[in-house]
């Protein structure tokens, strides 16, 4: 079940990004990159990337690879250590959870939906294409 006021800071997060960023015309698709930022701490990160490439059938996501923008450092934390499940599929689940609301009703999302894919998964795992 969405957390309204994370997802209200994961979607203000997208806003801003999507506002003063351009992207480029050689965006096919677009990827949520999940970091595990401190595993002691529970704290997990989300980061934007535009791919230049997308294959829906790579589930290693060999062109998520293929970076022409990246939101960089400015990444997205969520802190599920006063969660009852504090492991990594339940953050890819708030995530996930997170990425299709604002797929559905955030003030950016035609940016995102207008390309060929969307996906998102740890970095070094394998990608779930969301959209």
């Amino acid at each position: 079940m969405i957390q309204l006021p994370i997802y209200e800071e994961f979607a203000h997060w997208l806003d801003d990004l999507l506002e003063n960023n351009d992207m480029p015309e050689e965006t096919q698709a677009y990827c949520f990159n999940l970091y595990e930022e401190s595993d002691e701490d529970h704290i997990y990160g989300v980061q934007l990337v535009a791919a230049g490439e997308f294959d829906p059938d790579d589930k290693e996501g060999d062109w998520a690879c293929e970076e022409v923008w990246s939101s960089g450092e400015n990444i997205f934390t969520v802190d599920t250590s006063d969660e009852d499940d504090t492991g990594w599929s339940h953050a890819q689940e708030l995530f996930r959870e997170m990425a299709e609301e604002y797929l559905r009703n955030g003030k950016y999302a035609d940016v995102i939906k207008g390309a060929k894919g969307i996906a998102m998964g740890f970095v070094d795992g394998d990608l779930e294409i969301i959209g």
